[in-house]
């Protein structure tokens, strides 16, 4: 039987009423009490470091996670995280850059309704979770939710209520899960070969600048002294407005000039940036090597910046950070940019 370890960090799959609203109260014990059909294919221990509305997760608790699942990696033969939906795309894509080669299922879940009610997708969740953590067929981070199974780095959330909540973007689902049966529709484990590492880094100082018709330059400006890096959620297949009473083509000048890293992304949410397409996009792109991130998810484009500046040296920043960064992890790209002259190859 497998053994499954069972991270509870609050979220609404444990959450109560409260005069203010829901609010984390369930103990990760109690969670088992409602899916104890789990008892005949794997037996579960419990840890919980944290109990949180995931509005109030961030790198630090990514880092604690990462580093409980690497404390007891050797005893387990699958983790579960029981975690709030509403960041849970942000943990899941960390994860996958903090735990990588994992032969072992990490697995990311949660509920868009408390356990304890008498209608909630909650325990169909939890139970598939475990599931999924006992099968020999799973391995790496993976959110299993609604019935999917999605690698940690394509996830996100669409829908703010519906049970159907996460959609992998730009890649298929991995798995289904129906009636205590898995179908694989990625079934990959044989291609892991190189040994699990953990990574133990994370710079935050990472902005997510999200552009508005109108805005110029000037908010780049401002934000130069507090940030290392800026991911620049551009319109369309991405670009740079060329308006402005303080030029954003000056800005990103000062930007890459101080050696601190520009990531170009798109607001659109599949088919990912194209920035050789327009001239807004190609020349800043051409004149400044600018990096984009073209078919990644939002989430794991901020969390893989964060990742890489936490891994590169600072005195070879710009070609370690970009090797890091255009280095497939967890399925997380299909299309990226190898060298600075901007060809595109397919992974």
């Amino acid at each position: 039987m497998k053994k499954v370890l069972l991270i509870a960090t609050g979220g609404t799959i444990a959450s109560g009423y409260t005069k203010e609203g829901l609010a984390p109260r369930i103990a990760a014990k109690d969670l088992l009490q409602y899916v104890e059909d789990y008892k005949a294919f794997c037996q579960v221990d419990i840890l919980q470091p944290f109990s949180l509305d995931s509005t109030n997760i961030y790198a630090k608790h990514w880092l604690k996670l990462a580093e409980l699942i690497e404390e007891q990696y050797a005893g387990y033969d699958g983790f579960v995280i029981c975690h709030g939906t509403d960041t849970m795309a942000f943990t899941a894509a960390a994860l996958s850059y903090l735990i990588q080669n994992s032969k072992k299922p990490v697995v990311i879940t949660g509920s868009q309704k408390p356990i304890n009610l008498p209608v909630t997708d909650a325990r169909t969740n939890l139970l598939d979770s475990l599931r999924f953590a006992s099968d020999d067929r799973a391995h790496g981070v993976n959110i299993v939710f609604g019935g999917n199974a999605i690698a940690g780095t394509r996830a996100k959330k669409e829908r703010s209520k519906s049970y159907n909540a996460f959609s992998s973007i730009n890649y298929p689902n991995m798995a289904a899960l129906c009636d205590g049966k898995i179908v694989f529709y990625i079934d990959d484990k044989d291609r892991v070969t190189e040994p699990t590492v953990f990574y133990h880094k994370l710079n935050e100082n990472v902005l997510l600048l999200k552009l508005m018709p109108g805005m110029d330059g000037s908010m780049l400006k401002r934000l130069f002294p507090c940030y290392d890096a800026v991911v620049i959620e551009a319109f369309g297949v991405g670009g740079l407005p060329e308006y402005g009473q303080v030029p954003f083509y000056e800005e990103i000048r000062r930007w890459t000039d101080a050696g601190k890293i520009v990531m170009m992304a798109t607001q659109v949410t599949h088919e990912g940036s194209d920035m050789e397409v327009y001239k807004v996009g190609r020349i800043i792109k051409e004149d400044f090597h600018l990096m984009e991130a073209y078919d990644m998810t939002l989430e794991a484009t901020v969390t893989k910046v964060m990742w890489a500046l936490g891994q590169a040296k600072e005195q070879e920043l710009s070609g370690q950070f970009r090797h890091l960064f255009y280095k497939t992890v967890n399925h997380d790209m299909l299309l990226y940019a190898p060298g600075s002259d901007g060809d595109r190859s397919v992974l």
